[in-house]
């Protein structure tokens, strides 16, 4: 058993099938993609990677396998299931771009899609099929992807998964914010194996005495986003790395298939090579920390936001809305860049809770009698960390009534 000392959980063991599959070279380029993109450009001490990441969530779920199997919660789930899902949380961001999730904005293939083949093909499904089972890289891409029918799927994706019990604490200790705490003690021993009465299947839920360590994950996530993921500095330097991403695939200096295969460092040394233009010129702002300014800004909260949506998810009326604001400003095209970020069930809570007589409630959005209405809360939060705002390449303003008009063209 080889232990590898990490800043977080200290030592963490590692089996000899990971141990193979952390040599593997598709795991071996997460060592050079940052985990939170640009955020080093405001948290100067963000540069830890999507490799200690993907140790952390390793780690938790072989911790909580190991509570699960001491409990007897394992009764009736195949022998090797436990390898398969240790295997999947080490591998289940092995698709992300350069720069975290910022390129899934611009309408690429999901990281998820992008891991396919480097999860069923090559040497990562050698190394699982003579280590586990010869269907094992098909489940563990099943279980990455949320469609796995294994009992065990809530480990990997969903309210509770393991992900982000590492990633809010590892995130929080690394940008130096008192924001990411969890008790994910205390959660990872209120989590049980249970039959779903609402699905009709057998998958991870909750005991009622975890809610409250339910809440510190709910508070944690919103306090990251709030402060870390869409500090408005940090949407700045994304937006401007999309807008250069977007024009490098445009011009031809880039291809959608071949991103996911780039480092960090890797991309922007590719465009420093081949861009040329606009894009060439927020390349070299990016690496000056010449980012956009604030002309606009305010809470979701605050906003029709269902009318709004769109610029989430529409590029195409997205930039043409840019180019009205420009005209309205007096700015060059590709001087002003619309940011409204969205993640879809970012503080969305849909689990299986058992209680202390043996029934079993499915927190959704109806909540539970008795408890805080974590599924309301959850969604008043969401409005709160979400902001829409314009930025601009010079520092100017512009008010609601004339981006209204800018938004409704």
């Amino acid at each position: 058993m080889t232990f590898i000392r990490d800043p977080l959980w200290n030592n963490i063991r590692v089996d000899p099938t990971a141990e193979r599959l952390l040599d593997t070279g598709v795991v071996q380029r997460l060592r050079y993609v940052r985990q939170l993109g640009l955020a080093h450009l405001v948290y100067p001490g963000a540069t830890h990677s999507r490799f200690e990441h993907a140790l952390g969530a390793y780690h938790l779920a072989c911790r909580t396998l190991a509570r699960l199997q001491e409990a007897g919660a394992l009764e009736g789930v195949a022998a090797d299931e436990g390898a398969v899902v240790a295997a999947a949380a080490l591998l289940h961001d092995v698709g992300h771009y350069p720069f975290s999730h910022a390129l899934e904005e611009i309408g690429v293939p999901h990281h998820e899609e992008v891991s396919r083949p480097l999860v069923t093909e090559g040497e990562v499904a050698g190394v699982l099929r003579a280590e586990i089972a010869p269907d094992a890289p098909e489940r563990i891409y099943a279980l990455i992807c949320g469609t796995s029918m294994s009992p065990l799927q809530g480990l990997i994706s969903g309210s509770l998964d393991l992900d982000k019990m590492d990633y809010l604490k590892r995130d929080a200790l690394m940008c130096g914010v008192p924001y990411g705490e969890i008790d994910e003690d205390r959660l990872m021993h209120a989590l049980v194996v249970l039959d779903d009465p609402t699905t009709g299947r057998r998958g991870v839920g909750v005991l009622t005495k975890g809610l409250s360590a339910l809440e510190s994950l709910l508070f944690a996530k919103y306090q990251m986003y709030r402060n870390v993921y869409w500090h408005h500095a940090v949407r700045s330097a994304t937006a401007m790395y999309k807008r250069m991403v977007e024009g490098a695939l445009a011009d031809g200096a880039l291809e959608t298939t071949g991103l996911g295969r780039f480092t960090d460092e890797g991309l922007l040394s590719a465009l420093e090579a081949r861009a040329t233009g606009g894009v060439r010129a927020l390349l070299h702002d990016l690496l000056a920390r010449r980012l956009f300014k604030r002309a606009f800004e305010t809470a979701a909260a605050a906003l029709p936001m269902e009318s709004l949506e769109w610029i989430a998810d529409d590029r195409e009326r997205t930039r043409r809305a840019e180019l009205a604001i420009a005209k309205k400003l007096g700015l060059a095209a590709g001087d002003v860049l619309l940011d409204f970020p969205a993640k879809t069930q970012m503080l969305g809570l849909d689990l299986p809770v058992l209680s202390r007589d043996g029934s079993v409630r499915r927190l959704t959005q109806e909540g539970i009698p008795g408890a805080i209405d974590l599924p309301v809360l959850a969604e008043q939060l969401y409005r709160s960390a979400r902001y829409l705002r314009v930025f601009t390449r010079s520092r100017t303003k512009i008010e609601w009534r004339e981006l209204e008009v800018a938004l409704a063209g």
